[in-house]
C-alpha cells in the first residue's frame, strides 16, 4: 500500500507541474527572447582541427576535421505541437546563436531521440536530400514529410561509416537511460547517444539521459576527447535527466578528457532556478576547470591537437 501510496503523489505532483509549465507556456508570448551569449563564427574555422560551438539546447555544430555535424538541430522560436500558423509548447528563453542561413551546409544530422525539444520537424524540414541523417529505431517515419532521404536508424551498439567529400567518419549508437516516445502512445520509438570517430580523434554525444553505469564501456573503444553532456531539466524529471554532477560523473566513467555542458538555459522544461544547472557543473568542476569545454550558449571550443 505503501507504494502504491508514494506512486499516487508522485504522479499527482507531477501532474501538478506539468500543468503549472502549461499554464507557463501558454502566457508568455510577449515575453522578448535573450540574445544567446555570444557568437560562432564558422566561417573562420580551421578544417583541420576539430571546433565545435553550442547553439542551444542540445544543439551542436561540429567541425570534425572538415565533416560538418549538426546534433538534435532545434532553431525556431518554440518547440512543440505544431497547428496551422503556430505553435503550442515552451518558448525559447534564450535564441539560438546561428540560424539556419548561418550554417554552413550540414553533412550529418545526428538525432538522438523524437522528443520535440530534440527532432523539431520545422527546423528538420529546412535540410535538403543530401543531408544524412542518424536517428533512433523506429523514428524514420517521422521524416517522411521532410527532403531527408539519406537516413540511417541505428540500434545500440550498431556502427555506420559515413564517406564524405572530405573523408570518412565512424558512429557509434550506444544505449542511454531515457525514452523515445513523442506522443502518449508510441512507446517503441527507440533513443540513442553516439560516439563519434574520426583521424583517432573521439566525440561523444549524449542527447538525453539519467544516470546508467552504460558510459563505462565506452573506455573500450579508446579515448574520448569530448563529452557532450546534457546537465538540465533533473527537477522533477530525474528518472529521465541526470543532474549535473551525475552528467560529470558518466563522462568520467567514459575516460572523457573535456566536457561540454549542453541541455540548459534554452527551454523552461523543468523546476530548477535557469543558472543553477551550469553553476552546479562549474562547482562540481572547480579542481579542473579546464576541462569545461564551454559554460553559455554560442561559445565556441576548440579541441587542442
Amino acid at each position: 500500500m505503501e507504494a502504491h501510496e508514494q506512486r499516487t503523489l508522485r504522479n499527482s505532483r507531477v501532474r501538478r507541474w506539468i500543468g503549472r509549465l502549461w499554464r507557463e507556456w501558454t502566457v508568455e508570448s510577449l515575453r522578448p527572447i535573450a540574445p544567446p551569449f555570444a557568437k560562432p563564427e564558422p566561417k573562420k574555422w580551421n578544417d583541420a582541427r576539430v571546433t565545435a560551438a553550442w547553439i542551444g539546447h542540445a544543439t551542436v555544430f561540429i567541425d570534425f576535421f572538415g565533416i560538418k555535424i549538426l546534433t538534435d538541430p532545434v532553431l525556431f522560436p518554440r518547440i512543440g505541437i505544431r497547428l496551422p500558423g503556430f505553435t503550442i509548447g515552451p518558448k525559447r528563453l534564450t535564441a539560438p546563436a546561428l540560424e539556419f542561413h548561418e550554417l554552413p551546409k550540414i553533412d550529418i544530422v545526428l538525432l538522438s531521440h523524437a522528443h520535440f525539444d530534440h527532432f523539431d520537424l520545422r527546423t528538420l524540414s529546412r535540410f535538403n536530400k543530401d543531408t544524412r541523417v542518424i536517428t533512433a529505431p523506429r523514428t524514420r517515419d517521422l521524416l517522411r514529410w521532410t527532403r531527408l532521404r539519406e537516413i540511417t536508424e541505428l540500434r545500440w551498439n550498431e556502427r555506420k561509416s559515413i564517406e564524405t567529400s572530405t573523408g570518412e567518419i565512424k558512429i557509434v549508437a550506444f544505449p542511454v537511460n531515457h525514452w523515445g516516445a513523442r506522443r502518449q502512445r508510441d512507446t517503441y520509438r527507440g533513443y540513442n547517444g553516439y560516439f563519434l570517430e574520426r583521424h583517432d580523434r573521439r566525440i561523444l554525444f549524449a542527447g538525453d539521459t539519467a544516470f546508467t553505469n552504460s558510459f563505462a564501456e565506452l573506455r573500450k573503444r579508446g579515448h574520448i576527447d569530448l563529452a557532450i553532456m546534457s546537465i538540465g531539466a533533473y527537477n522533477p524529471w530525474i528518472r529521465s535527466h541526470c543532474t549535473p554532477e551525475q552528467a560529470i560523473d558518466m563522462a568520467n566513467a567514459a575516460g572523457a578528457q573535456f566536457i561540454m555542458p549542453v541541455h540548459h538555459q534554452t527551454f523552461r522544461l523543468s523546476f530548477e532556478p535557469f543558472r543553477e544547472p551550469i553553476e552546479r557543473f562549474t562547482t562540481a568542476l572547480q579542481d579542473t576547470p579546464e576541462r569545461i569545454a564551454l559554460r553559455e550558449i554560442g561559445e565556441t571550443f576548440l579541441l587542442p591537437p
